[in-house]
């Protein structure tokens, strides 16, 4: 069995047993042709782990704190859509120069107060990042959560994220690539 697939099993077992803020249920899973659909919808593709995870557990609706968003569909706490608020994101980031949306990273859990996990699904890794944008400043708001999303899950599993501590000091860093990676009308921001 790979790491993956280990790390898939231990996945799918808390999922079965656990339900974040706001899930009464576990949704199924989606079919390749959504994930492809939401690929398209995205331009670009997810990567292998995310994938599976809509694909073998659920489309949403497990992980810490909220949960993952589903792909397409609002969650039963309200919060839209992962293909959706990166979209709206990406569109925001064009109304409001001063906040662009770096392309390719997709939010994939909603931590409240504005808060997202996203996964940078241009890295090879699938760094999972965290939008924080409460200090105001937008170049202040983007920090490395877990190098890679496979490191993300084990915190999870294991009980060791940022989001169980009780302090305020997250002990995050920050993410350098925010201004290299996002564009505002088709190029980069300086």
């Amino acid at each position: 069995m790979t790491e993956n697939e280990q790390l898939w099993a231990r996945a799918a077992a808390k999922a079965a047993t656990t339900r974040p803020w706001g899930w009464p249920s576990l949704p199924d899973p989606v079919d390749a042709a959504t994930v492809a659909r939401a690929e398209a919808a995205l331009g670009f593709r997810l990567p292998p782990l995310l994938a599976d995870l809509y694909l073998r557990i659920g489309d949403g609706g497990f992980g810490p704190e909220y949960g993952l968003l589903p792909l397409f569909d609002t969650s039963p706490a309200g919060e839209p859509a992962a293909v959706t608020q990166y979209l709206a994101h990406r569109e925001g980031g064009r109304e409001d120069p001063d906040w662009p949306w770096p392309e390719g990273v997709l939010p994939i859990s909603h931590w409240g107060c504005a808060m997202y996990a996203c996964v940078d699904c241009h890295s090879p890794e699938g760094t999972v990042l965290l939008f924080e944008p409460n200090s105001g400043d937008p170049d202040h708001a983007w920090f490395v959560d877990a190098p890679s999303l496979g490191h993300w899950l084990r915190s999870w599993l294991d009980g060791t994220g940022w989001y169980g501590a009780l302090d305020d000091d997250l002990g995050l860093h920050p993410w350098t690539e925010f201004r290299i990676r996002t564009t505002a009308t088709g190029r980069t921001t300086p």
